[in-house]
């Protein structure tokens, strides 16, 4: 199929979902590739929508979208596996991370033709000439109002505090080596004293040291988690190679500007990223995925629900933003009381809860945990939901 022709098939197939050809051409002008198998994917999808049997008993027939809701919660209203709203949303592959045409004060229309459920835009009643529902498209778009995946308030601060290191390049880093006045640790507002090179960035991250990440199953180091305990902003950068009649060096100053708990002398520091706040929608892998959790974010020797796990998956193993993971407790080994001999019993592992991948390095992840019924460990498995 030429691209031509290719265009005007993703154009037709979000047309007939009430999507528009306002985010086929976006997509196009954003140019991304688009296989002929992700092509299949979204006319299947177009076409199909989802069983009547996947929707939630109390679904409604329109939901005005409020301020203050997330994907995941829409989801829930809509679906027995929310992880399947790109079905029922009926967005091409190139658009699944993208809740892109979501925002307050537009209407959802539940449409259950031919026992299947398809979700698309729709005008409120008093709107329509004729007094009835029809599909509309959200003419120009803002990107910061679009409603996000889950509250960002619960993984926001982890978009750049949670990092991993490939190799434990921290060892390396600049590091504060004095505090204001000889203080013991440092507040918001301290000045510290940093040597090193500082001449990438104006704003850092503060970090204790890192400790590895190993995968449970091969013993292969996976990188390196750093513990953030902090960001500071450069005020003034020294030149080490220039020291004053003495010898003596003089290291470069930093404000401490916020503060997760105190820092002090030895702490590291890595240039801050910007924060990704792009829109990705939750969906399930495309194929089997499974692994297990490695680390617990913090000092916890388990977590609960809302907390952050770290995976022993990444993008090598296919694991995208906006994937939704199925968590599993491991089943305990008992002996059989009905046994004369008391033999041994493993009892098989039993699904525990649900994991949204947020956070994608190379060979770790992070996801948040979205509801769990027993405390997570580390070990723990997880799966394609």
């Amino acid at each position: 199929m030429s691209r031509t022709l290719a265009r005007t098939a993703i154009s037709a197939s979000l047309l007939a979902l009430g999507l528009g050809s306002l985010t086929a051409v976006s997509a196009w002008g954003a140019n991304y590739p688009v296989t002929p198998g992700q092509r299949a994917t979204a006319q299947e999808v177009s076409q199909a929508g989802v069983p009547l049997s996947e929707l939630a008993p109390n679904a409604p027939d329109t939901y005005t979208v409020k301020k203050g809701d997330t994907l995941w919660d829409i989801s829930k209203i809509y679906l027995l596996k929310p992880w399947r709203w790109p079905e029922l949303w009926g967005m091409n592959l190139q658009e699944i991370r993208n809740p892109h045409l979501i925002y307050p004060g537009q209407v959802l229309y539940l449409d259950k033709s031919n026992g299947r459920a398809r979700l698309t835009l729709a005008r409120p009643v008093s709107s329509a000439q004729d007094g009835k529902l029809s599909p509309q498209v959200r003419a120009e778009p803002l990107a910061s109002d679009a409603i996000a995946s889950v509250p960002m308030s619960l993984i926001g601060p982890f978009l750049t505090d949670a990092v991993v290191f490939e190799t434990n390049e921290l060892e390396t880093a600049p590091r504060i080596v004095a505090t204001q006045e000889g203080r013991v640790m440092l507040g918001r507002g301290d000045r510290a004293y940093v040597r090193g090179d500082v001449s990438g960035a104006r704003l850092w991250q503060i970090f204790r040291e890192p400790k590895p990440l190993t995968d449970p199953d091969t013993g292969e180091i996976l990188g390196f988690e750093a513990r953030h305990v902090g960001a500071a902003e450069l005020v003034r950068a020294a030149d080490e190679s220039q020291t004053p009649e003495g010898g003596a060096i003089v290291p470069s100053t930093f404000l401490v500007t916020q503060l997760r708990e105190e820092a002090g002398v030895g702490d590291r520091l890595a240039p801050l990223p910007p924060k990704d706040y792009s829109p990705f929608a939750p969906h399930a892998p495309n194929g089997p995925l499974s692994g297990r959790i490695i680390s617990l974010y913090g000092d916890h020797l388990s977590a609960g629900q809302n907390q952050i796990v770290a995976l022993n998956r990444g993008l090598r193993d296919g694991v995208e933003r906006g994937h939704v993971l199925a968590l599993w407790s491991a089943g305990s080994t008992r002996p059989d009381s009905t046994d004369p001999d008391h033999a041994m019993l493993q009892l098989p592992d039993e699904r525990n809860g649900l994991l949204f991948v947020f956070r994608v390095f190379e060979r770790v992840s992070y996801a948040l945990i979205l509801n769990v019924q027993d405390p997570v460990k580390p070990g723990d498995r997880f799966s394609q939901p």
